[in-house]
């Protein structure tokens, strides 16, 4: 500990149970860790709780690191409108407000709060999951979260008098909404009731359905698709902008394919459309939407690793040509594409998000025939967030690691891009850059090039502590954008760095594939490879090199750890999954089979085993500290991972941490959160020991922050509970499954 009190980790009684699975020999000596409500779990968690806190709250310079971790955040953010007739609609979250809040502006240009979550709950623990106007603006479809739980309430209000119609609608986890003509009914997903799934499959067996407006949907609400699928299907749903068309996909588990089939609303009783399919198992992924032009478009990876859009007609979806508007790139990922189509432009022109080396960008084009006709310009090297179009006009976010997300507001007619809302405390935000961007490759083991993004100081002395994160799972990019956490380590004098391993989305399908199933260690390959470039490039030191995961990085680091302890100084492992034997049998890891493999099948056993952190702890090795971060309303990620590696990491150690706190771990509990979202003062909490814990353990002193370098250039990592999106937040992928 920082005062070298000597200190005992909480007794865990180690059982002698090895399974026999397929010819391995698979130990899980605590197994009645997962017994969250045991008495015996309890009063061993009570231990770990008094150790923590104990241990955490000691530390040097938490009054100051929350301080300024509080005046970053608090610089708030402001989303980009929706439009729905004559209103638009946005999200904001205020300087020192607890959650973003929604809010309307008429079109007299009269803006008002709709829904604000802590006048839900003033405790803040409560969460506006997503939201979906309908097709005039006249009614509003919301959903909200409890404690961080996944089970979603629905509710219907009147947008003018701000009057409650409908709900709650329960069993509708993040559930897109797809509103029909006339703001009366709307299709939904919905899981089905408790009694109706086997006991621990209550968040599957979804269902889409048809509900309208004020009618009891336990009684009266149709199912109109899903009853044969595979339990761990999930979907989205939209109806065209002329309310004629229902366009729906179909994704079974955490993969990245999906299913597209399409219906036609007028044709018969929307109780009971008539699905057509358009794309079938044909492993590329999809999103379909329907153009004012009465043809159907789909942005697609189909035969284009890096996406591409086509265009096809709307009688024949899957048997007539899918043809390109805009063919793949192949050094860049196609990421978002909007419509512009206002009669004044004299041809419609289609807006591309692109993501070319983890940098964005914007391209025009003509819409008929794909022409390229520009590009919009955008304020540095950074992040384009979702393009949303209106008319003549377009409407996107843009961030990079300095700047916070700003709403850009872009004219076709006459090409010029302005703020259409910058981030509401932006004063809070240091006026000059602490530190500069680096852009470095290294060489996995196999000679395949991994790009590193590291943020440092503009003075760098020598080798620094240094922080590294990585994710490498599901598809998912890490994109070089504004977070307050690394703000604050790098003005403290520290380096933030991002590995961009295989199992990501930073090459396409491609490069998920190739760390993904059988490949998974690939991931972990990177991740090695890019902390002994680091070192060799003289930016840290084994001695000072903190790395960082969360969720499916909680895997990477958990792996890592174990794989090669001598490698790093500390670790922090947040909501991780670790048990790779036992992943299936809780939170939502029957749906993680396609990214991991299956314990049930014997190969795909085999390359769990062969990584799987939990089971590759060894006593009387020296580990790397760790400290562990779970939440206790996590229904994705069961925190039984984190207790048993917890367990058996602390009787590795022989059951005491070392003097002065070498190799100790850690397990941090919070209450009242759940796998992604959360309010500010908790998020700042966490951030606060977990900043905290790895200056402690890389030896960064955490300075004041007014102690900023001259100005430079421009993080590179995305949380992944990332940004405010017209239907809701995005979780990692793990969450989304």
């Amino acid at each position: 500990m920082p005062d070298d009190t000597p200190l005992a980790y909480p007794a865990a009684r180690r059982q002698d149970l090895v399974e026999n699975l397929f010819g391995h020999s698979v130990a899980d000596p605590y197994r009645w860790l997962e017994e969250h409500d045991s008495g015996e779990t309890r009063d061993w968690l009570n231990g770990q709780d008094g150790l923590t806190r104990a241990t955490l709250e000691s530390l040097p310079g938490r009054d100051r690191l929350r301080a300024h971790l509080n005046e970053l955040i608090s610089v708030g953010v402001t989303g980009p409108p929706v439009w729905r007739g004559t209103r638009h609609f946005f999200m904001k979250r205020e300087p020192r407000q607890e959650h973003a809040a929604l809010h309307m502006t008429d079109e007299d240009g009269t803006s008002r709060l709709l829904i604000d979550p802590v006048d839900l709950d003033p405790t803040g623990r409560t969460t506006l999951d997503s939201w979906h106007p309908d097709g005039t603006g006249t009614r509003l479809a919301y959903q909200v979260s409890v404690e961080g739980d996944s089970d979603s309430r629905l509710y219907v209000l009147d947008v003018a008098s701000g009057s409650l119609l409908d709900g709650p609608v329960t069993r509708c986890r993040h559930s897109p909404v797809a509103w029909l003509p006339g703001g009366d009914a709307f299709y939904y997903v919905r899981s089905l009731p408790r009694s109706a799934v086997p006991e621990g499959e209550e968040h599957y067996h979804r269902r889409v359905c048809l509900h309208r407006v004020g009618t009891d949907p336990d009684a009266e609400d149709s199912v109109v698709f899903g009853a044969d699928r595979h339990k761990a299907t999930s979907y989205g749903i939209a109806v065209g902008q002329d309310g004629r068309r229902l366009v729906l996909t179909a994704t079974a588990g955490a993969v990245r394919h999906n299913e597209v089939w399409l219906a036609d609303l007028t044709d018969g009783d929307p109780r009971r459309p008539a699905f057509v399919p358009v794309q079938g198992h044909s492993r590329a992924h999809t999103r379909p939407f329907v153009g004012h032009d009465g043809r159907l478009y789909l942005h697609t990876d189909l035969d284009a690793p890096r996406g591409r859009l086509a265009v096809t007609d709307l009688d024949s979806p899957a048997s007539g040509p899918w043809r390109d508007v805009l063919p793949q790139d192949p050094e860049a990922r196609l990421d978002h594409v909007a419509v512009l189509d206002s009669p004044e432009l004299g041809r419609p022109l289609v807006l591309a998000g692109r993501t070319r080396r983890t940098f964005g960008e914007i391209t025009v084009h003509d819409l008929a025939t794909g022409e390229h006709l520009g590009r919009v310009e955008l304020p540095g090297h950074g992040v384009v967030g979702e393009i949303r179009g209106r008319g003549h006009e377009a409407w996107f976010t843009y961030t990079d690691p300095f700047t916070p997300p700003t709403v850009f507001h872009w004219n076709a007619l006459t090409r010029t891009r302005t703020v259409w809302a910058s981030p509401p405390g932006r004063k809070a935000v240091p006026s000059r850059p602490p530190g500069t961007v680096h852009h470095l490759d290294c060489a996995a083991p196999d000679g395949t090039p991994v790009r590193v993004t590291v943020l440092a100081p503009h003075a760098r002395p020598g080798p620094l502590p240094t922080i590294l994160y990585g994710y490498g799972g599901f598809g998912l990019s890490l994109a070089p954008v504004y977070n307050p956490e690394i703000l604050a380590w790098v003005e403290a004098g520290g380096v933030y760095a991002v590995a961009h391993v295989r199992g990501g989305d930073e090459g396409g399908k491609e490069w998920h594939a190739a760390g993904a199933g059988a490949n998974k260690q690939k991931a972990v390959d990177d991740f090695h490879a890019v902390a002994e470039s680091l070192i060799d490039g003289g930016w840290t030191t084994g001695s000072q090199l903190v790395i960082s995961g969360e969720s499916n990085g909680g895997l990477l680091v958990g792996a890592a750890l174990t794989q090669r302890p001598g490698l790093y100084r500390a670790v922090l492992c947040g909501a991780p999954v670790l048990d790779m034997a036992r992943y299936e049998r809780s939170g939502l890891g029957p749906s993680w089979t396609a990214e991991y493999g299956s314990a049930e099948v014997e190969e795909q056993l085999g390359w769990l085993m062969g990584y799987s952190p939990y089971h590759h702890v060894t006593a009387g090795t020296v580990y790397p500290a760790v400290l562990f971060s779970v939440s206790e309303g996590d229904a994705i990620v069961d925190p039984l991972h984190a207790r048993k590696m917890c367990a058996a990491l602390q009787h590795a150690a022989g059951g005491r941490p070392a003097a002065g706190g070498d190799g100790i771990v850690l397990l941090r509990r919070e209450p009242g959160a759940g796998h992604g979202a959360r309010s500010m003062s908790l998020m700042v909490d966490l951030l606060v020991d977990q900043l905290a814990f790895a200056a402690w353990q890389s030896g960064l002193p955490l300075t004041p922050h007014s102690t900023v370098p001259p100005p430079g250039s421009v993080r590179a990592r995305t949380v992944p509970h990332p940004p405010t999106r017209e239907e809701g937040s995005r979780n990692d992928p793990v969450a989304s499954a």
